[in-house]
């Protein structure tokens, strides 16, 4: 089997891979904000009404769908405006680089997310068993261009 062959293969699984991953790093934010597990000693006293509250419910409600690959574009959408927004008011006025500010892993979040706007949640996902080929199959799309 050439390169090529094995890429055209695995690229929409990998995909899938990679939302899944990406969907539970960010479950695990709102799990610990909302829910206090995992036991994470800065979010230990926050209130839902807040807006370390306000975001953990993103996160917790973001997470779960993406993870799942239920309306991944429009969660997609969402989760990358979300995490712009959490870089620019947390991380950005600490400093210009975000290994200086802490800002990597929001930054890294608001990219991977805008990238399944367009990409769609892969064959692994909700979107996909509902049939639902805009929300699921946007890289096979690109592609075959």
């Amino acid at each position: 089997m050439k390169f090529d062959q094995f890429s055209t293969l695995w690229m929409l699984r990998v995909l899938s891979v990679l939302r899944i991953f990406t969907g539970l790093d960010l479950l695990q934010h709102g799990t610990a904000k909302i829910l206090g597990f995992p036991e994470a000693a800065r979010f230990a006293n926050v209130q839902i009404n807040s807006l370390t509250g306000m975001g953990g419910l993103i996160e917790l409600i973001g997470g779960l769908l993406f993870t799942i690959g239920l309306f991944t574009r429009p969660t997609a959408f969402i989760l990358s405006g979300f995490t712009a927004v959490a870089y620019f008011m947390a991380h950005a006025g600490k400093g210009f680089y975000p290994i200086v500010n802490g800002g990597e892993l929001a930054a890294l979040f608001c990219f991977v997310f805008l990238y399944f706007v367009f990409a769609g949640a892969g064959p692994w996902s909700l979107d996909a068993m509902r049939g639902n080929r805009s929300l699921s199959e946007g890289a096979s799309r690109v592609h075959a261009l």
